[in-house]
């Protein structure tokens, strides 16, 4: 683990990406085959391949309490060193005692980690840690915390761990990639590399492939000009989600590969009867249903008209993301919550079907074998998902067919466009019906996970901005480390504050640090990784919607807040009040 750690130590110091890649070639080549791809797994910043559903589960306050007691700290003492390194790994890497004898190999570190996951309870699991942490040089230590805490923090991504491993066992790095993206095993794809097999590598179900992303547009115009032919969809204020299902057996991962099956349990038995595997990408929604709901399958897929926008009203329409957030994070979901916040599942893409994997065909390939797969007669031969989720929630109600009765899999709406007056309707149609806007598509396109570029496009539009009031203020990470770059932000009811949002977005290095120095003077109250300051700092923040919340004071939250601009024209009284949230609240139906 020191030759880990120490090979760590020189990737971190150099900010060239060809020398990183050369310190991890030379250094998996320089180790076993065993403890090299272990070491890619950790490399890539985790404990466990990223297909693997082990968690080790400890959080941040029991390392630091183990690091406090093997180091013999203070609060006080360790809370300054966080404040200097930005991140627990480093302060225990500075803390701990030195040790003699030999150290802990790579391959011990992870067994350790499978007992830690394994032990059941706060006190086994600290027990385990702290033995771990007391066994561990201080470098070995800084590496370890590192990997549990998932920030390794040197400058290294996992597609630099593929490109080492083709630089040190050969194969092209496009094999790598394909080999590791199929398996989600970083460890298992260096050891098919050693063994020149990366054409082996087959899909493995049930790990989540990175989601293609789309890039933002703000004018209509603008949306056609990188391609012709474009498929057009409602862009919904929901989850992104990934299914993967497969002999009866459904899992939904997030956009960050969270894996959220059980704040859904309606959505697998409704997922389950498909006739075929497959890992299809959609949106799932807070959803009303139509009165006289049409097919859940049905396609729209035609230019803009009077039809095809009856055919999408027939289907419904989101409600606000505030009512789905309530579902978010729950390990069981009550009958009544699934009765009065059904949802949906809008799915527009097919990543996998009928055993094979669909990247690289072009989207209009894609939408096709969808389209079959969503039409065809049903597999009700799916008693395994349908008992499962009978055991997890036993209170909810199930029909014949095994589904939950509110659950609903719908395919996205589809519409063409040929000219930027044909977005604009689509455009306006969208926000009537309470979306975010359209997503922009093209139809030539394949399917790139984890990309962003031009095929996909975003066209919305800022609900609003606020002049809000800086209250808080915290130290940013990564390479804002020292310098308080979070700011948590309010608005006026009446003669007082009321936090309303938090943002880290927006403003340049040099405003940050400026308004650090700011911050520093003007320090109400030093809460160590926090402060309360002098509310005189007025900033303009953009966001994409607002919702209730119990989460600030003021009653209310801002979705996804980012902040346009300093206001130093503007004194702290002209900053906007709680009727203001109200009436945009109101405005956004």
């Amino acid at each position: 683990m020191q030759k880990f750690a120490q090979t760590c130590e020189a990737i971190a110091a150099t900010t060239k990406k060809l020398q990183k890649t050369a310190l991890v070639a030379e250094y998996l080549k320089s180790v076993s085959l065993d403890e090299a791809a272990v070491s890619a797994v950790f490399l890539s910043g985790r404990p466990f391949p990223a297909w693997e559903e082990t968690a080790l589960q400890v959080g941040g306050s029991l390392l630091w309490r183990v690091v406090a007691e093997l180091g013999e700290k203070d609060d006080a003492e360790l809370s300054a060193a966080y404040r200097r390194h930005g991140d627990l790994g480093a302060v225990a890497g500075d803390m701990l005692p030195q040790k003699t004898g030999p150290g802990l190999s790579v391959l011990e570190v992870s067994r350790r980690f499978r007992e830690i996951a394994a032990a059941r309870g706060a006190a086994a699991k600290t027990t385990q840690v702290r033995d771990l942490l007391a066994r561990a040089a201080p470098l070995e230590a800084k590496y370890i915390i590192k990997i549990m805490t998932g920030d390794l923090r040197v400058g290294m991504k996992e597609s630099l761990v593929e490109e080492a491993i083709a630089k040190a066992y050969g194969g092209t790095l496009a094999d790598v990639q394909r080999a590791n993206m199929l398996l989600g095993d970083v460890g298992e794809t260096l050891r098919l590399a050693a063994e020149n097999k990366l054409a082996e590598a087959k899909m493995r179900l049930f790990h989540p492939l990175g989601f293609m992303l789309a890039s933002p547009i703000e004018s209509a115009e603008k949306g056609l000009s990188y391609f012709t032919e474009a498929a057009i969809e409602d862009k919904y204020d929901g989850i992104r989600a990934q299914a993967h299902v497969s002999d009866g057996e459904v899992k939904i991962f997030s956009r960050t590969r969270d894996d959220i099956t059980e704040s859904f349990p309606e959505m697998p038995g409704a997922l389950a009867g498909l006739p075929n595997d497959a890992i299809l990408d959609g949106e799932i929604v807070a959803w009303e249903y139509a009165k006289a709901a049409g097919d859940a399958q049905q396609i729209v897929d035609e230019p803009p008209s009077e039809e095809g926008e009856q055919k999408a009203t027939e289907l419904g329409r989101a409600r606000p993301f505030s009512i789905l957030q309530q579902r978010l994070g729950r390990k069981k979901v009550s009958e009544k919550m699934l009765r009065e916040n059904p949802v949906a599942y809008l799915v527009f893409d097919t990543l996998y079907a009928n055993g094979k994997l669909l990247l690289d065909r072009p989207l209009r390939e894609r939408a096709q074998i969808l389209d079959e797969l969503l039409t065809t007669k049903p597999n009700t031969n799916h008693h395994r998902v349908t008992e499962t989720l009978r055991e997890s929630q036993g209170k909810l109600s199930f029909d014949e067919e095994g589904s939950a009765e509110t659950a609903r899999i719908i395919r996205a709406p589809v519409f063409r466009a040929t000219s930027a007056e044909d977005l604009e309707e689509l455009f306006s149609a969208a926000q009537a019906r309470g979306n975010e806007g359209l997503m922009i598509k093209d139809l030539d396109s394949p399917y790139l996970p984890g990309k962003r570029g031009k095929s996909w496009l975003k066209m919305k539009r800022e609900l609003a901005t606020l002049d809000v009031v800086v209250t808080a203020v915290e130290y940013g990470h990564g390479r804002r480390i020292g310098v308080l770059s979070d700011y948590t932000f309010a608005v006026w009811d009446g003669d007082k504050l009321v936090n309303i949002g938090k943002a880290y977005s927006g403003l340049t290095d040099a405003e940050i640090a400026e308004m650090t120095q700011w911050f520093l003077e003007h320090t109400m109250e030093d809460q160590g990784f926090r402060r309360s300051v002098e509310p005189k700092i007025v900033l303009e923040v953009a966001f994409n919607n607002m919702m209730r919340s119990d989460r600030h004071d003021s009653g209310y939250a801002l979705r996804f807040p980012r902040i346009v601009r300093l206001r130093p024209d503007k004194l702290p009284q002209e900053a906007d009040t709680i009727e203001t949230v109200r009436e945009i609240f109101a405005r956004q139906g």
